[in-house]
């Protein structure tokens, strides 16, 4: 039965994406000189399917994420980004910016950001949502447990000259979504009423002792490169919008160690973070905390092989949660099928996920099946 009620609705969600044809990704660059303009996106369709051991299975067939993107520059060392996102609209966020910030790069060896940007915590979620093996990420990538959001503020970058140490750093306004059962940062420049704002400033750096390796998953190139990071932030309420008694978020701080190694068609990445977290109320006991504090952790191991060098992978991981309020801890067993058709830039995946004791409740499992189809331009 289970079979049944999958197969013609993953069958058409794939079915559907073979019809988008192949072409050259990466963008289209109009050049003049020292100036130029660039224009690309990418486009997800995804087919998600749930099925609750104690309930009734759901399924729904969506545009993940439409995020087109505009990229330009008038004079050296300048250029100025935007990109929105149409496709996971809520209420009357119809469309929700993601990145937007002006960089400077004049400087050796850095780059400096203004603007809305990916805050350089967590190794997953810097890994652009292209470049994933499975198709949803881990929980150490999951911004609805405690991973940072893009920010709006000032973003620096940079490495030494062999480029195996490189480090970033943030100071920026972050906010987020009240809630007992998540740790849920968001952008203040797509905040809702009830949002708490406060003041954010973290950093990393990571160390490649074969070169440097990209923010990007899966082994293509097939040669030996590794990597390990650290990394921590701190985040206050800044008390201006306090309005959900028993659910305002005091102050939050995250640590982060995380690794990968590519070689012969392996991959592998392994990360673990633990967030430190205070209500405003310290007599409530529910979800993530206990007498209005809890330490959540997050943690995942990931590996993958190319059974088609740079065309056909498997992957396989293994992640969990845990927080002071569990009963038990939140587990997950991942597995996939990657089709590459011109690497990360036209690809089909496959992802089985099955939860155990979710949102750390004994015995609340589930199963989740997720098909998407994915095309960068």
């Amino acid at each position: 039965m289970f079979a049944k009620k999958i197969v013609v609705p993953v069958s058409a969600a794939l079915g559907l994406a073979i019809m988008i044809p192949a072409a050259n990704a990466g963008g289209v660059t109009y050049k003049d000189g020292d100036k130029y303009m660039k224009l690309g996106g990418r486009i997800q369709l995804q087919y998600k399917y749930e099925n609750p051991d104690s309930g009734n299975s759901t399924d729904s067939l969506f545009f993940r994420r439409l995020r087109p993107f505009i990229e330009g520059s008038l004079h050296p060392d300048w250029k100025g980004k935007f990109q929105w996102d149409m496709g996971k609209a809520i209420n009357s966020n119809e469309i929700a910016i993601k990145d937007a910030y002006m960089e400077y790069s004049g400087f050796n060896n850095t780059k400096i950001k203004l603007g809305n940007y990916v805050f350089p915590f967590s190794r997953e979620f810097i890994t652009s949502s292209k470049y994933q093996q499975f198709v949803e990420r881990t929980f150490v990538g999951d911004r609805s447990y405690g991973t940072p959001d893009r920010n709006l503020g000032i973003h620096a970058s940079g490495h030494n000259d062999s480029k195996k140490v490189t480090w970033a750093a943030s100071f920026s306004s972050a906010s987020i979504d009240p809630s007992n059962s998540k740790l849920d940062f968001d952008s203040p420049v797509n905040r809702d009423s009830d949002f708490n704002e406060g003041w954010m400033l973290g950093g990393r750096v990571d160390f490649h002792p074969f070169g440097a390796l990209k923010f990007s998953q899966g082994d293509f190139k097939r040669e030996q490169k590794a990597t390990i990071g650290v990394a921590a932030f701190t985040w206050n309420n800044d008390g201006d919008n306090n309005v959900s008694p028993g659910k305002d978020v005091a102050d939050v701080t995250g640590f982060e160690i995380s690794g990968a190694y590519r070689n012969r068609g392996f991959s592998t990445d392994l990360e673990y973070n633990r967030f430190d977290s205070e209500l405003k109320d310290g007599t409530v006991t529910s979800g993530l905390y206990k007498n209005g504090q809890t330490t959540l952790e997050n943690w995942m191991v990931k590996g993958g092989y190319m059974l088609m060098p740079g065309k056909l992978e498997l992957v396989l991981g293994y992640s969990g949660q845990d927080a002071d309020n569990y009963e038990k801890a939140w587990t997950r067993f991942s597995g996939g099928l990657n089709w590459y058709v011109h690497k990360h830039d036209m690809k089909y995946q496959l992802t089985y996920r099955q939860n155990s004791d979710k949102d750390g409740v004994k015995g609340n499992d589930e199963t989740e099946i997720f098909a998407q189809a994915q095309y960068v331009f």
